[in-house]
């Protein structure tokens, strides 16, 4: 069986097409609970969200802050295993009919193997994988088996990466870009703002004709609107899983995130 690449590139295009960037959310597996995190995916897809990307929780998260951090710690100590990934990408893609994405450092992968990885992604209806922390001089197994199986490879940019090494990485990646700004702390939004521009510019003066989507720390309406108005798409992660682990209970979490997505939904087709 092969997985939804075509569906990824489609539904990116459609929203290009609109006039609009896409709304990328991620939220982790097994988090608060498998069954829970399933229905989380599922609120934030009904809610807005075009993609979403499932996070497979690592022991040792060193690209996430401490909000994703304390959801993978919950989705260990409760057991998540990548069956259970592969289950949350299964039934979300089966109940929306949009895009799912894993997003997972290299380790668990290539301790699961590679081909039983790409394979099982690709019968659960995956559309791809975002590997933040594989080399592109070190992908070319992963992206063969990635491409037999219809995966697309999301490569993360950031604005350390050299123009040279931003056409080595747009060249090799597919169904788009993560280029992730990680200033954030350091300077004011004006900046950060410039900064995450700059980047997409960089990248897409590469030539790739992948679309360049932004993970910067947007956590609401306005910095949506404000990152939608130079990247294809507005990736948002710890705003959903913080308003998960703020939540009373279950329902409550599942109401948050769907009305967070609506609001950033708002935000990514420019309404502030």
């Amino acid at each position: 069986m092969s997985g939804n690449i075509q569906l990824l590139s489609d539904t990116l295009a459609g929203a290009k097409a609109e006039g609009r960037s896409a709304l990328i959310a991620y939220l982790p597996a097994g988090f608060p609970t498998v069954d829970g995190g399933i229905e989380a995916v599922k609120a934030v897809l009904e809610g807005g969200a075009d993609v979403v990307e499932v996070g497979l929780p690592h022991s040792d998260p060193v690209l996430d802050g401490p909000v994703i951090q304390t959801a993978d710690d919950i989705a260990l100590r409760g057991g998540v295993r990548i069956a259970d990934v592969m289950r949350t990408v299964r039934e979300a893609y089966r109940a929306t009919g949009k895009p799912i994405l894993v997003m997972t450092y290299w380790n668990p992968i290539d301790r699961y193997g590679v081909e039983r990885f790409t394979a099982e992604l690709a019968e659960a209806g995956g559309a791809g994988c975002i590997l933040p922390d594989l080399p592109v001089q070190e992908s070319a197994l992963w992206r063969e088996h990635a491409e037999k199986h219809g995966l697309a490879t999301i490569f993360v940019v950031a604005p350390s990466s050299k123009d040279e090494r931003l056409a080595e990485i747009t060249a090799a990646g597919s169904g788009f870009l993560y280029a992730a700004s990680l200033m954030g702390v350091t300077g004011t939004r004006e900046s950060v703002g410039e900064q995450a521009q700059d980047l997409v510019r960089r990248t897409r003066a590469t030539g790739t004709g992948l679309p360049v989507c932004v993970g910067l720390g947007v956590s609401n309406r306005a910095q949506a609107a404000e990152v939608a108005g130079f990247a294809d798409g507005v990736i948002v992660g710890s705003a959903f899983v913080k308003r998960m682990l703020d939540a009373p209970d279950e329902a409550a979490g599942l109401t948050a995130v769907r009305e967070l997505a609506g609001d950033l939904a708002k935000g990514v087709r420019g309404q502030a």
